[in-house]
């Protein structure tokens, strides 16, 4: 059995940018948690602004460049999918939906998916419940139980002044990403053709007719 394939989808507009950062964690655990069960993943991330313009330009000429179309071909390929926005009027990014937009309509069927959000306060974590939710199921995705919210006061700084996880974010991460690799321990289920009732025998309108009204 090959590496399962995680593709990571960040939406995230800033150099460095909170998006990419929660991104990246939950990549890392992600593949922990895989290991621990003695699965093994290969991860793909893609930052979405550097996209912006391919994904603009796809939908005036209905051509994806090389490089949007890389991305593309990944998701639709990939065993499991980690996806992260920021919170922009109160949803996601104009910039994550465009992408997903471009999507086929079965790409994400039956696909794990691992949410998740950054905002400027705890008040936008409902953005998760009333807008990625949604979107993700309309896409008929396998969304993880547990979605990853975090909000400035979830950063903190580590010792050489980089950002470092609060207590309550990481506890969040590492359920989720449990959760996801968990997905990718299960096979997709084989599709089986419908059992259809047939008669022993098969008799005809006139036949059946007279069965009913003993007459021709």
């Amino acid at each position: 059995m090959g590496a399962k394939k995680i593709v990571v989808i960040s939406a995230g507009l800033g150099t460095p940018s909170s998006s990419r950062l929660l991104a990246d964690q939950l990549a890392d655990a992600s593949v922990r948690r895989a290991a621990e069960l003695g699965i093994e993943t290969q991860v793909v991330v893609y930052e979405l602004r550097d996209l912006a313009v391919d994904i603009a330009n796809n939908f005036v000429t209905g051509y994806a460049a090389p490089k949007l179309a890389d991305a593309i071909e990944a998701v639709e390929q990939a065993d499991a999918l980690i996806a992260v926005s920021p919170v922009f009027s109160a949803s996601y990014s104009g910039l994550f939906k465009s992408f997903f937009d471009l999507l086929d309509n079965k790409a994400l069927d039956s696909k794990p998916v691992l949410l998740g959000v950054t905002g400027g306060s705890e008040r936008h974590s409902m953005v998760i419940d009333f807008a990625m939710r949604p979107l993700f199921s309309y896409l008929r995705a396998r969304i993880m139980p547990t979605a990853v919210f975090a909000a400035p006061m979830d950063w903190g700084r580590g010792a050489e002044g980089e950002a470092a996880l609060a207590g309550s974010l990481t506890s969040r991460i590492e359920r989720a990403a449990a959760e996801l690799a968990s997905e990718l321990t299960e096979a997709p289920a084989e599709a089986s053709a419908p059992k259809i009732a047939t008669r022993p025998e098969e008799k005809s309108f006139e036949e059946l007719l007279f069965g009913l009204t003993g007459r021709n």
